[in-house]
């Protein structure tokens, strides 16, 4: 890797952290940049994984206060994210390729359908709280949001593209969470994902280090720029533009 290269995966780190706590797409500029850096596509995606951990450590440290409000609840999901990237991890290293590829645009086309209808689909589901409780839709939508956000953990340690935009929707219908606050604990929740993940990954021999250290220099700032960008945002905007990034996402992904 050319000294020029490491440059320009540290400046793709730096939007791909900023990128992924806004909008949840981290993916859709670190991936294409280490494909450009001549990274195969299978190594591209271990070492986007792991790079992409020091975007949720940037996040988290500038909002640390915000998502230690949680308490205990917060420890179940941290420990339901970490099972759901280990899961993902050794799907990523034993299934056959292209296995899941086939659905993730599926996926990330529903999530952002979602987003764009959150308001009806939150009202729908009797609003949500979080902690989870309560009874009939509501309480519905609350006892099933461990089991959504394990899949949804799953998929982040699998591939991880669009990952954040299926974790907002499922927050802002299942809980009553606002954007700002459920981007935070996007961050988080996916960032111990992929933590476990890259555990795994490090071991697989497929990690290109010395790429995953640009991107993370990079990321590591644009995740710490993320939560006070976010927090000026009008949350309808917010909400609007991710859902039609998503959309974009989703037929990127479906090209490829």
């Amino acid at each position: 890797m050319t000294l020029l290269e490491f440059g320009l995966l540290v400046v793709a780190g730096y939007f791909a952290g900023l990128v992924g706590f806004v909008t949840g797409m981290a993916s859709l500029v670190s991936y294409p940049a280490l494909l450009a850096a001549g990274v195969p596509p299978v190594a591209a995606n271990v070492t986007n994984t792991v790079a992409m951990v020091a975007a949720g450590v940037g996040a988290t440290t500038k909002a640390s206060g915000e998502i230690a409000k949680d308490g205990k609840q917060l420890i179940r999901l941290a420990v339901v994210s970490a099972l759901g990237g280990l899961v993902g991890a050794i799907l990523l290293l034993v299934a056959p390729e292209g296995s899941f590829e086939t659905v993730v645009p599926f996926l990330v086309a529903f999530a952002s359908v979602a987003l764009l209808l959150q308001p009806r689909l939150r009202k729908l589901s009797g609003g949500g709280e979080f902690p989870t409780s309560g009874t009939g839709t509501r309480g519905t939508a609350q006892m099933l949001y461990p089991v959504f956000l394990f899949f949804v953990a799953v998929y982040g340690g699998y591939f991880g593209a669009g990952a954040g935009v299926i974790f907002l929707a499922l927050a802002l219908i299942c809980t009553s969470d606002s954007i700002w606050r459920a981007s935070i604990l996007k961050s988080f929740f996916l960032g111990i994902a992929n933590v476990i993940a890259a555990v795994v990954f490090a071991f697989s021999g497929d990690v290109d280090w010395l790429a995953a250290l640009a991107l993370a220099l990079g990321a590591f700032a644009g995740g710490y720029c993320g939560p006070p960008v976010v927090k000026v945002i009008p949350p309808t905007v917010l909400r609007i533009t991710v859902g039609v990034l998503g959309l974009g996402l989703a037929a990127w992904l479906l090209w490829k």
